[in-house]
């Protein structure tokens, strides 16, 4: 089962049964140590699990968890210290949010554990709306029960972890009952000393028998609590799973609100809505990324290698273009390849079409049998993106939009009886902000595409549109065929200054869940899905033409193509891209490095 699940169910346990315990605790606890014992007593109930899957286990694993027990019991002593002294919600809410930070550091000293990106904005929203819940009112600070909070949160974070090392080396059953174990056998301890022996025997609780059998029904129901959360604990990142426990007070405040009729008013009510919402979004955001992790990819699946090839970036380069190409073609032996028809180079001058140097690229793709992705439209790839003719940019927009859409046309034309075209593609990333572009005319996309359908029916339009930050579902309507992009190293534009180029904190799973939400959106689940731009180059904050050879191999290496690779196959689509042959080709005419070159020829001669 889902950890986070079980978790949810836990602190769901615990919020309903701390309804109770709130009227009780918010009287002052009579004696800490006391409470503490027969909470103790309670942890041989552990033994109750013997029966449904007990097994033998090593020596050292059995004392961890002795220890991991006794350790829990000495935190409960300091929690009840603190409830001793100080209201029972600010109090279980102050050793929340220190339990799940010293989870948090005692996981990673002890276990290693490190967070995905997508984990850190969960936790830092599960523990927002726990510091939210406490802000919430006014509070009285006083040293005494922080201290306290502080060694009971350490020490149950500690037990925590010791927990985790044991469910990792034995079953679920056994590790618990061993645990609960060690806290009872810690207990007993309490009675060897004269005075807390005569304090146990001799303490009532002030309440009724009725109450107190209350009392004890209800301990019965958190133990229930107590399973499962160990249980998640035993099946997910113990930090993680503390952190939810910022919803069992999502739970009492919903619960006391219909059940109790407390009220709130002002900054208070506020507060606990606002604190709501953060616990609510970490959970969903938390369910989210584990459920991406979850979505299926097949290992076995045919994958389809190709390349962009820019006849532009080559020159910028200071390559020889041709040999650029023919070197793509002949050595590294693409399946497919997208090229790209310039407007400001096929029509540079108003009504004047030059296709020469287009028409040899595709001729000699087709003598090697490489299919054609042309790309046609304003924004095509590579810098600056809009590739205008000067003449067009002096014309008004819409001027300027039937101008493309005749040169398009005449493009299209010239090319739809080629065999080595499979398919168009209209406009780069159209609705990402990015590039320097004069403004667009009022549905631009949609009147090429209808153009470039009306001109030729028999083959798709591809759309695409940014992998990180695109939205996905306008293109993924727009065309036959979407393709996104998929860059890992960036140069962000307003921070890169700053922090230098970065990589995204992504998973592949971002990805499988993107593309799974989008064909809901769009209501079809069929639909074909490409990478159309899969990074295989730096991203500087210039033209690679300007940057050092060291500073680029700094920024992407072999070894790095390489985790790009098997970060793409993770992401479960069938056909991609590579974005960087003219790169690859540069380090190995200019450079004498031919790592990036051999690589690409490895993935790309691969037929699965």
């Amino acid at each position: 089962m889902n950890w986070l699940f079980i978790a949810v169910i836990a602190q769901t346990i615990f919020g309903t049964s701390n309804i109770f315990d709130k009227l009780f605790l918010n009287r002052s606890v009579p004696d800490p140590f006391v409470f503490t014992f027969w909470l103790g007593m309670l942890e041989l109930f552990g033994l109750a699990l013997v029966p449904f899957g007990f097994v033998a286990i090593p020596l050292h694993v059995i004392l961890v968890a002795l220890l991991s027990g006794a350790v829990f019991i000495v935190s409960l002593f300091f929690l009840y210290s603190a409830l001793s002294r100080g209201g029972a919600f600010d109090t279980l809410l102050v050793n929340g949010i220190f339990y799940a930070l010293a989870t948090l550091a005692f996981s990673a000293g002890f276990l290693h554990n490190t967070f995905a990106f997508s984990d850190w904005v969960g936790f830092l929203l599960l523990l927002s709306g726990s510091v939210v819940f406490f802000f919430a009112e006014p509070k009285t600070f006083r040293l005494a029960p922080n201290l306290f909070i502080f060694v009971s949160a350490c020490l149950m974070a500690l037990s925590t972890v010791l927990g985790k090392i044991v469910f990792l080396q034995s079953p679920f059953i056994t590790g618990f009952v061993w645990i609960k174990t060690g806290g009872f056998l810690f207990t007993l301890l309490f009675l060897l000393a004269p005075s807390l022996r005569r304090r146990i025997m001799e303490m009532t609780l002030d309440l009724k028998i009725s109450n107190r059998m209350l009392y004890l029904a209800n301990r019965a129901y958190a133990g229930l609590g107590t399973v499962l959360v160990d249980y998640a604990i035993s099946l997910g990142p113990p930090a993680l799973v503390t952190s939810v426990e910022g919803y069992k007070f999502v739970v009492i405040f919903v619960a006391g609100w219909f059940l109790l009729g407390e009220r709130f008013y002002g900054k208070a009510l506020v507060g606990k809505i606002i604190a709501t919402i953060l616990v609510v979004a970490g959970l969903a955001w938390l369910a989210l990324g584990d459920y991406a992790g979850s979505l299926p990819v097949n290992e076995h699946r045919p994958i389809q290698w190709g390349v962009t090839f820019s006849e532009k970036f080559s020159k910028d380069l200071s390559l020889d273009w041709q040999k650029n190409f023919l070197a793509i073609a002949d050595e590294l032996h693409p399946q497919k390849i997208r090229l790209i028809a310039y407007w400001d180079l096929i029509e540079n001058n108003r009504g004047a079409f030059d296709f020469a140097d287009l028409d040899w690229q595709i001729a000699e793709a087709a003598k090697r049998n490489i299919s054609v992705v042309l790309v046609v439209g304003m924004k095509v790839p590579r810098w600056p993106e809009c590739h205008n003719p000067q003449w067009a940019n002096a014309l008004a927009t819409e001027d300027r939009e039937s101008a493309l859409r005749d040169y398009m046309k005449i493009v299209v034309e010239h090319y739809r009886m080629n065999p080595a075209i499979i398919m168009w593609q209209v406009e780069n990333e159209p609705y990402l902000m990015f590039g320097n572009c004069t403004a667009r005319g009022n549905n631009f996309l949609e009147k090429e595409i209808v153009l470039v359908k009306l001109l030729d029916a028999t083959r798709p339009v591809l759309v695409t549109d940014g992998g990180e930050f695109g939205l996905w579902n306008r293109a993924a309507r727009a065309g036959d065929v979407f393709g996104t992009t998929m860059y890992r190293r960036v140069y962000p534009k307003f921070i890169g200054s700053i922090f230098g180029v970065i990589e995204y904190p992504l998973s592949p799973s971002y990805f499988r869940l993107k593309e799974k939400f989008v064909r809901w959106v769009i209501g079809d689940a069929q639909k074909k899905f490409i990478v159309v731009e899969l990074q295989a180059e730096p991203w500087e904050p210039v033209s690679l033409s300007q940057v050092s050879y060291e500073e680029q191999i700094k920024n992407f290496n072999r070894d790095y193509f390489v985790k790009t690779i098997a970060y793409a196959k993770e992401t479960g689509f069938n056909e991609y891209y590579l974005w960087g042959s003219e790169w690859w080709y540069w380090l190995k005419e200019k450079h004498n490095d031919s790592s990036m070159w051999g690589e690409a020829k490895n993935i790309l001669e691969f037929k699965n």
